[in-house]
């Protein structure tokens, strides 16, 4: 189950990133946190860059929504959606995990 909770500025999801992939996607679940394959290396924020504009279409908001609040240089990541609850982003990606 991932471990997504609500915050101040709107919720908050833990991420854990494979960079070099085939392709982006968003490809499970892992301890926890959501699993997103990105096709870009870790260079120079290239995959965090990458990380947004996935995440910003699968929850069908927009990139300025989504700010890197942990592991800039990590694979495990912590991001915030504002304006959007832990229940609507559960619910988007529990759409998509199916």
């Amino acid at each position: 189950m991932l471990k997504v909770r609500d915050s101040n500025a709107g919720c908050l999801l833990p991420v854990r990133v494979h960079p070099g992939a085939k392709v982006d996607a968003i490809t499970g679940e892992y301890d926890g946190m959501l699993k997103v394959s990105l096709s870009v290396p870790p260079v120079e924020g290239r995959a965090n860059e990458a990380l947004t504009a996935c995440l910003a279409e699968a929850l069908g908001v927009r990139r300025s929504q989504i700010v890197l609040i942990s592991g800039a240089s990590s694979r495990n990541k912590t991001v915030r959606i504002a304006g959007k609850s832990a229940t609507d982003v559960l619910a988007a990606l529990n759409h998509l995990l199916d």
